[in-house]
């Protein structure tokens, strides 16, 4: 549907990817992609109004990829929010370091992720 915000899900476990795109689908156009290569065209070429980025990806990882978007003009302004299994001290700081714009451990906190997705791109 045309009128609604567009998120990327970059993850590479499907199950993950399917749990997530149930959570978003019906307040969201919801694309997704399951490593970081096809993760970062897909943000150069659909320019997504958020991206949700697994740090844990096989390439290029979810902090990596958080960099490369931020020197790109096109997107460097797009919200990304990171999402990981592995909460580590420090990881939040090494994600918001990278240029995510937000941080969510799994398991994800459903009413968390919709309250980030709402002050980033208010729906």
């Amino acid at each position: 549907r045309p009128e609604m915000k567009s998120v990327l899900v970059v993850e590479d476990n499907p199950l993950n990817r399917d749990l997530m795109v149930q959570l978003l689908e019906d307040r969201y156009c919801v694309i997704t992609r399951g490593d970081g290569e096809t993760g970062l065209r897909a943000m150069f070429e659909l320019e997504p109004d958020v991206a949700l980025l697994d740090l844990s990806l096989p390439d290029i990882d979810g902090l990596e990829l958080a960099r490369r978007v931020r020197q790109d003009d096109r997107v460097k302004d797009t919200p990304l929010i990171a999402v990981t299994a592995h909460a580590m001290p420090g990881d939040r700081e090494a994600a918001l370091a990278a240029g995510c714009s937000a941080y969510i451990p799994k398991p994800i906190d459903e009413d968390e992720l919709f309250e980030i997705l709402d002050n980033l791109v208010g729906i």
